[in-house]
């Protein structure tokens, strides 16, 4: 129960103590997933500093320091898995509810990489990395199994099998799935008419999955396989379709195979090389009354998108001349499909059919010059040349004092930009949209300051302040008689303030505490942005009960009133989410149950341009209670 320096993988390409990263960085634990009951990649992510996460009860959205756009894909963000790109290339989506490919218990630690990272990662490296690292084949140590049961008539499964190889590598294979039939009525003032079931969807809102991952790590060669795969009921009624309909839904399908490879060579030089293919599929089923005022035929529309993608990298870092640590690598990655269809399955109608393709590669360096042995300077410099719209070229420095009272100072500036991808450049829906093929890429600056304190191995706290600066924002604009298309031109300003502290006592009390000032405007207009609260707070405590064989961890979210777009505001609200958890009771059994929204607050997400519903309201309380062994543990 001390606090200690965690290391960070991510932040720089190679293991490091987090107190010398170039780069604000905040771990998430397994312990802590396990503890706090959460269920998805978004809920984890609301706990961090400066992120809050919307839900449309379809996808969850991330929104950082002030910036959430609400449907925006989390483009903006860049998902790794074990270093793996998860980013897919039709719209740049990281997937981060229940539609992410891995089961949440598979996962051993996220690394959330604050602030601007493209000049190691290339493009959607904007407001921060999500490096996710599962665990070791040992790490299971033979088979284990789970169940759970939960709220709106939800049942899940997962099996999952380790082994290690004396002197050799470890494996670790998995499957799981999980079936929710979801809210039986949801009502929708919108659409409180008679014709319309009173604004009642029934059973609309299901969701099923499955996920499978699979790695063998023999000596320096690594095989890792992914593949999951969601369908989930839409009962909003997005982008203007019929209300009520059952057969509305999407489902998305992500995969890849993923081989790596790892070498120390005389002389301290470090090689590690991977070469992968990836799959992401999508399509959706949307009814449609295209001619209400003549007919009542209601029309089923199928939008499909069809990725698939291979690519290398390659990576090399030596120490040098005593004080240096150079590392160097080049990528390449050839989008060999990206196709984009919708069309209207009786009458058969074809209104899109794309199938562009692109390549993209990438050169990058950077040096960790120790100055002096309390004193780090990071430079990393790295030039993408996209067969699109060209080339970029991104820089990032960072000044790290290490003092010997546990103080750290990190001055650091970076730049980042998001590409357009293939959804802006060419897509074209059956009612409206152009394609524009000349977009540019956003574009963002950041500095930020961050001092952080250790106060023995019990305290800790950290302050950041930092300012963004974001251009050639792609938006949405109406070219005229109802038609939209994507244009370059927008731009926003995001200055704020992160407070972060940290405690563990010897009982075994524990907590984390955060506080974000966030003030996100457009420079133009002054106004602030849309789904931009300004002011953020998380507490996560962790309390030891029954002499240690229980625990009771306390999830809270404050949440300040935003605007939504259409100028309303979304009130503020507070989430609490109560989870107890028994690991001692029998050996190799794990028992937890959570109560989600304790309070049973009403709280609501602004909606977005697709939505009838300027704000969509959320769960009240609902429960799960998760069972899980370890066969052959010891006693």
């Amino acid at each position: 129960m001390r606090i200690q320096v965690e290391s960070v993988s991510g932040a720089a390409r190679h293991l490091q103590k987090g107190t010398d990263a170039p780069a604000s960085v905040t771990i998430v634990s397994a312990e802590e997933i396990r503890r706090y009951g959460y269920r998805t990649l978004g809920e984890l992510l609301q706990s961090v500093p400066g992120f809050y996460r919307t839900y449309d009860r379809n996808y969850t959205y991330a929104a950082v320091r002030g910036f959430g756009r609400t449907g925006d894909y989390n483009s903006r963000i860049l998902l790794l898995l074990d270093g793996h790109r998860l980013n897919d290339n039709i719209y740049d989506q990281a997937l981060l509810g229940l539609e992410f490919p891995v089961d949440l218990d598979l996962i051993e630690r996220v690394e959330v990489i604050h602030g601007p990272s493209s000049s190691l990662y290339g493009s959607n490296a904007f407001f921060a990395v999500l490096d996710v690292i599962t665990r070791q084949g040992a790490a299971a140590d033979g088979l284990e199994a789970s169940l759970l049961g939960a709220s709106q008539r939800t049942s899940g499964a997962r099996l999952t099998f380790g082994k290690t190889f004396p002197q050799l590598g470890e494996m670790l294979l998995s499957a799981s799935w999980r079936d929710s039939r979801g809210n039986r009525r949801l009502f929708f003032p919108e659409f409180d008419a008679p014709e319309t079931n009173h604004g009642i969807a029934q059973d609309a809102d299901r969701e099923r999955l499955h996920q499978w991952f699979a790695r063998l790590q023999l000596g320096e060669v690594t095989v890792q396989g992914v593949y999951g795969a969601r369908q989930k009921g839409i009962p909003t009624a997005s982008f203007g379709t019929v209300f009520n309909d059952s057969r509305e839904r999407s489902t998305d399908r992500r995969g890849y195979l993923d081989t790596s490879y790892a070498h120390r060579f005389r002389k301290n030089w470090d090689l590690a090389a991977r070469v992968y293919l990836d799959s992401y599929i999508y399509d959706a089923d949307y009814p449609y009354m295209y001619h209400p005022q003549t007919s009542n035929q209601v029309i089923l529309n199928h939008d499909y998108s069809n990725g698939a993608w291979w690519g290398e990298e390659v990576q090399l870092a030596k120490p040098f001349l005593s004080s240096h640590r150079l590392t160097v690598g080049s990528e390449f990655r050839d989008n060999f499909r990206q196709k984009q269809s919708n069309l209207d399955l009786e009458p058969f109608v074809v209104y899109l059919d794309s199938r562009p393709s692109s390549t993209v590669w990438a050169l990058y360096a950077q040096d960790e010059y120790a100055i002096r042995k309390d004193l780090l300077l990071n430079a990393s410099l790295r030039h993408d040349e996209d067969s699109v719209f060209g080339g970029t070229t991104n820089p990032r420095l960072g000044l790290i004092y290490n003092g010997h009272a546990g103080t750290t100072l990190k001055l650091l500036y970076g730049t980042a930009f998001r590409a357009p991808n293939a959804y802006e450049l060419y897509y074209v829906n059956p009612a409206s949209g152009l394609p524009n093929p000349n977009l540019r890429p956003e574009t963002i600056r950041t500095a930020e300051i961050g001092l952080e304190q250790y106060v023995g191995e019990r305290l800790l706290w950290n302050v950041r302040v930092f300012q963004s600066r974001i251009a050639h924002l792609i938006n949405q604009v109406d070219a005229g008689g109802g038609l939209l298309y994507f244009q370059n031109g927008g731009s926003a300003r995001t200055t704020g303030v992160e407070l972060v502290s940290e405690f563990r006592l010897r009982s075994g009390l524990g907590g984390k505490f955060n506080y974000t000032y966030e003030h996100a405007i457009d420079p133009g207009s002054g106004e602030l942005l849309r789904n931009a609260p300004l002011h953020l707070a998380n507490a996560n405590l962790l309390a030891p009960l029954l002499a240690g064989k229980l625990t009771a961890g306390l999830d809270l979210h404050v949440v300040s009133s935003r605007q939504t777009l259409a100028g309303n505001p979304a009130d503020a609200f507070v989430l609490a989410n109560l989870t107890l958890l028994s690991t001692d009771w029998l050996p190799g059994l794990e028992l937890s149950g959570t109560i989600y929204n304790l309070l049973d607050s009403r709280y609501g997400y602004p909606g977005g341009e697709e939505h009838a519903q300027d704000i969509l309201y959320q769960d009240g309380t609902t429960g799960r209670f998760k069972i899980s062994y370890r066969f052959g543990a010891a006693r």
